[in-house]
């Protein structure tokens, strides 16, 4: 019997989410059905207890529902409480287990996908909303110095409190001037309406990558960067398949290979 998924948004008609879980079920045998379901706006809750009535075995998550998703599971995984979001659900019998595979993409995208090793290396995350929470607890278990930069200086100093034991630090774009990193990362919305973060020259250390969260086009900030010589510019889109093969692990116990479903997209 087909089990079935699905991704749960609004608006959700963009998603590539079907087709990277249809490329992963064929790849890895599994027999699964996987559909994007726009839920209304203030439907969400409704929309999963549907789903669990008519036997889904679990759900992505995507904007604006992430903080529902969280606030409905009736178990958080350490990365989702870190993140204080979930995009990804299990529902298994009576319970629904909210975890959050955003981190976990993007580490293993840098790493494996772009063949950058981050323990060590100096990261500079932009934005302090929910896709920063998303990621700094994966980014600090990856043996990373993290600073935050946010416009509005006190969110960023919010986020770095929630790891006062780390290697972490939150403030303004302002506190940036002679620093240089060996990776920039993008996790604002900037490239939406086509603005550049308030990013001082000189900020990419020698071989640094800069990475945009964004995908589907060439953003200001990866233009800025590779006007500054960043020896890798990088978009999400690696991230966002590699996010959506931990969800994939978490529900059937097999990892699949991401690298044909990657290059499949590239196209």
């Amino acid at each position: 019997m087909t089990d079935k998924y699905a991704v749960i948004g609004h608006p959700i008609s963009h998603s590539k989410s079907p087709l990277i879980h249809r490329m992963f079920a064929e790849q890895t045998g599994q027999d699964i059905s996987y559909e994007a379901i726009e839920a209304p706006l203030d439907g969400f809750a409704a929309t999963i207890e549907r789903l669990r009535t008519e036997g889904y075995k679990g759900c992505n998550v995507t904007v604006p529902f992430k903080f529902e998703a969280y606030n409905l599971a009736t178990d958080l995984s350490k990365r989702a409480k870190s993140a204080q979001a979930v995009n990804t659900l299990n529902l298994k019998n009576e319970a629904i287990l909210g975890d959050n595979t955003d981190g976990a993409g993007l580490v293993q995208d840098i790493e494996r996908n772009l063949g950058v090793s981050l323990q060590g290396k100096r990261i500079l995350l932009m934005g302090a909303g929910g896709a920063s929470y998303g990621v700094a607890l994966p980014l600090l278990s990856a043996g990373v110095t993290l600073n935050v930069a946010n416009r509005t200086a006190s969110k960023a100093v919010d986020l770095a409190g929630k790891f006062p034991a780390a290697s972490i630090h939150g403030g303004g774009y302002d506190e940036l001037a002679g620093q240089q990193f060996d990776v920039v990362i993008n996790a604002t919305s900037s490239g939406l309406s086509d603005e550049l973060p308030p990013l001082p020259s000189g900020i990419f250390a020698p071989g640094a990558l800069a990475y945009d969260m964004m995908y589907g086009r060439e953003t200001p900030f990866m233009k800025f960067a590779r006007e500054q010589d960043a020896a890798i510019v990088a978009d999400g889109l690696g991230m966002l398949v590699e996010q959506a093969a931990e969800a994939f692990f978490i529900w059937r116990g097999v990892r699949p290979d991401t690298a044909p479903v990657l290059a499949a997209l590239r196209g």
